[in-house]
């Protein structure tokens, strides 16, 4: 079996040793590196995780700081310890969960690290040569103490495996703190209980951006005896800070010797510490680390085996596809004990239902309804369909959607409510297994109509509540003068009001389809046709003044992470009514190559930092960008969606640890790249319809459910040959750069014939 050993290069780059290209179809997770996105601003991390699980072992470099979103950045030089949860790529610092850190000799757990606030006081230092990472498995050598710690998991439970220095100087011990959390957040309540002298329980309960209570429990066995000294008391952190409640279990191995290995279980669930422990025995019952590991990266292969490729010269290629595949399925996480029960967002204990489908938790769904969702209703529509389940049973607890969740809590985070835009694509193209009307009842009340039985999160009613409120008062737009970030939401709202009225056609509900199809053409009321931009009016009417549409100020103007160039574009469901705002396909063709093609100059007092990956204005490195590359096939130039989606996967994506141009944002910056390397993208989720591209790839084969495959072919693509010129399904032309969901995952051939230059391909209107 291969590994990824990351070295330090001269360059102050990493690379991957010992890919062989014959592993392609029996190891693709050989050519998987971890360490992408730990770098720039890409906020992954690097641990031992299987396919969607509860569990996250990994290790944590900083406490502080966007770039501490994921605990781990690779810039760092301390490793605080291995905690149990974490978030891939998200904006936002939440869990750290139960944190170990195996010692030798005296436990320092006063203060911070010397010289290093963003680290716990007894951090060690690590160097990058002397550490492993791969899909299912994590080892690095922690120089304070000569300990080698190697981590792998199960879905539910993670073992470690500690190496003790042969010349050990003092007793093996054990940290394991309960009171840390990335970004320290509040602790509202922590306990710890000594089951007996090989394992210890506790749990704890944290308020930080999953609020106002995400509950942890866990369970954990030790292959040694230990003997326990438990720290509970108050200290502040740094000087001048207030006192924070502190509980720490502090264990030392007498048995363990100079060279031993000591293994350890960590099982949690969101339930119980009977739940952990039931997690613990179901799914490791002893101390098997090498065939966990084994299993983990068998796991990680059928995920990755999906989708095959072939053997390339250009393994760096390989390596950022399988990697973004592989980012794809590390959350939504699991959230159900293996008793099949799991923690509300009422808060109460409750049971999956008679199908047995899992509930999941971490739902970026701002980011993931573009390309995440509809890449699993291709590779896997029933994982998805129990996601969009998930989504709506939350719905149940809270009343509406949540808008962005986690640990069964809403934050309340981003805008727009796209969890109806997730479940309205599920049912477009036939995979739900719930009631298309429970579905629509639950997205009226999220589109601002709260009748007061509804008892919503605040956090979420305090979002959406700007659209409640002047929708109810028959104003057909968000006054930017009194609501922030009016424009984005507005475009937004009329795109999921659009997916309302698909979720209404489908439950047969005539009236409410009409009526939110009306809803989602009030974009128009934004289009300012002397500036030629979406732009802020106020409650009288009025465009806002004075306006820039360079100009960015994070989250504090009339656009989300963005600003007038990006947005304008945010009308996904209605190409063609956009097209016609902005007179004809001519004058839409000039605006959209103004787009790529202008000044990458930023204005405004607070830019955000989200926007990245210029091309002209347009931002790869943030979702609201996305779609817009593929609006050249709705206007009849598709070669230059073409040329825009090559350059992307070439500049934007690389095989190094800042090979991100922006957040990973829970695998919807990786899902993009899968999408456009298959040479296709669904612009507008709930409208199952592909926009075609063209492939990365000279050959590629999709793995469909069903035991069907869809083979993908373009025999002379190369740097040169990157333009379409035919495409055909299974030997019938496709005039049209577009493919519905049904003719793709029905399988078969989908062949590009390349050429040098642009070509007429696909120029015919598409009606």
């Amino acid at each position: 079996m291969n590994k990824y050993t990351i070295l330090l290069a001269v360059t102050g780059l990493f690379s991957l040793s010992g890919i062989a290209a014959t592993n392609v179809s029996s190891d693709p997770a050989s050519l998987v590196n971890p360490m992408i996105g730990t770098g720039g601003h890409g906020h992954t991390f690097p641990g031992a995780v299987v396919p969607n699980g509860m569990i996250q072992p990994s290790p944590d470099t900083r406490l502080y700081g966007w770039d501490a979103s994921s605990g781990y950045f690779v810039g760092d030089t301390l490793i605080s310890g291995f905690s149990h949860t974490h978030l891939s790529g998200t904006g936002c610092q939440d869990l750290g969960d139960i944190l170990i850190m195996p010692t030798v000799g005296k436990q320092v757990i006063d203060g911070t690290y010397p010289g290093n606030t963003s680290n716990m006081p007894y951090a060690s230092g690590f160097s990058h040569s002397n550490e492993t990472a791969e899909p299912g498995y994590y080892a690095v050598l922690l120089n304070r103490y000569g300990v080698k710690a190697e981590m792998t998991a199960t879905p539910r439970v993670a073992i470690h495996r500690f190496t003790y220095p042969a010349n050990m100087d003092g007793e093996a011990g054990m940290i394991i703190d309960l009171d840390y959390s990335l970004g320290l957040q509040r602790n509202n309540n922590m306990k710890l209980h000594k089951v007996s002298d090989r394992e210890l329980q506790g749990f704890k309960s944290t308020w930080g951006w999953s609020f106002p209570d995400q509950d942890v429990y866990f369970d954990a066995v030790f292959s040694q005896p230990f003997e326990l000294k438990v720290i509970e008391d108050t200290v502040a952190l740094h000087q001048g800070d207030q006192p924070r409640p502190r509980c720490k279990a502090l264990l030392t191995f007498p048995g363990v010797k100079g060279g031993d290995q000591l293994l350890v279980k960590v099982a949690l669930s969101p339930v119980d510490c009977e739940g952990a422990a039931k997690n613990m025995a179901a799914e490791m019952p002893g101390f098997d680390f090498e065939g966990t590991r084994k299993t983990a990266r068998d796991k990680w292969n059928r995920w990755l085996s999906k989708i095959e490729v072939p053997a390339t010269d250009n393994h760096d290629d390989l390596t950022k596809f399988y990697t973004a595949l592989y980012h794809t399925a590390i959350v939504p996480n699991m959230s159900t004990d293996v008793d099949g029960r799991y923690l509300g967002m009422n808060r109460k204990v409750k049971h999956v239902d008679e199908s047995g489908d899992s509930i999941y938790h971490v739902f970026s769904t701002w980011d993931t309804f573009r390309a995440l969702h509809p890449l699993l209703t291709i590779l896997d529509p029933k994982l998805n369909n129990a996601l969009a389940k998930s989504l709506l049973d939350k719905a149940d607890d809270l009343g509406v959607y949540p808008m962005w969740e986690l640990a069964s809590n809403d934050t309340g985070c981003m805008i727009g409510f796209h969890a109806v835009s997730i479940l309205a694509d599920v049912v477009a193209k036939g995979q739900n297994s719930f009631d298309p009307a429970h579905a629509l009842h639950r997205a009226v009340l999220t589109s601002g109509w709260y009748p007061d039985s509804v008892k919503a999160h605040e956090s979420t009613v305090g979002a959406l509540m700007p659209k409640a409120k002047y929708y109810k008062a028959l104003q057909e737009w968000v006054p930017c003068d009194e609501d922030n970030e009016a424009v984005a939401k507005a475009l937004e709202y009329a795109y999921n009001d659009y997916c309302v009225a698909q979720l209404a056609r489908a439950a047969g509900d005539k009236a409410a389809e009409k009526e939110f199809l009306a809803k989602s053409k009030y974009y128009r009321h934004y289009w300012d046709a002397e500036s030629r931009f979406m732009r802020g009016k106020t409650k009288e009417g009025k465009w806002r003044q004075p306006f820039d549409p360079r100009s960015s100020n994070h989250r504090n103007d009339d656009y989300c992470e963005g600003n007038a160039w990006q947005w304008t574009w945010f009308v996904p469901h209605d190409v063609d009514g956009l097209m016609e705002l902005m007179g004809g396909r001519e004058a839409f063709v000039n605006k959209l190559d103004s787009l790529f093609t202008i000044s990458s100059e930023l204005t405004g007092e607070g830019v955000s930092a989200d926007i990245s990956g210029l091309i002209g204005q347009y931002a790869h490195g943030n979702e609201p960008s996305h779609h817009i590359t593929h609006f050249y096939n709705y206007a009849r130039q598709p070669w230059k969606t073409q040329d825009l989606v090559g350059r992307i996967f070439d500049e934007m994506y690389a095989n190094s640890p800042d090979g991100l141009i922006g957040n990973e944002d829970c695998g919807q910056m990786s899902a993009w790249l899968v999408m456009n390397a298959m040479g296709i993208y669904q612009v507008a989720p709930g409208i199952p319809v592909y926009s075609i591209g063209r492939p990365m790839f000279r050959e590629m084969t999709v793995k469909l459910p069903e035991g069907k495959q869809m083979h993908i072919s373009a025999p002379k693509l190369s740097k040169e040959n990157r333009y379409v010129a035919s495409v055909k399904l299974n030997g019938r032309k496709i005039d049209t750069p577009f493919i519905s969901h049904k003719d793709f995952v029905a399988g078969g051939e989908l062949t590009f014939e390349m050429s040098p230059k642009p070509t007429k391909w696909g120029t015919k209107s598409k009606k």
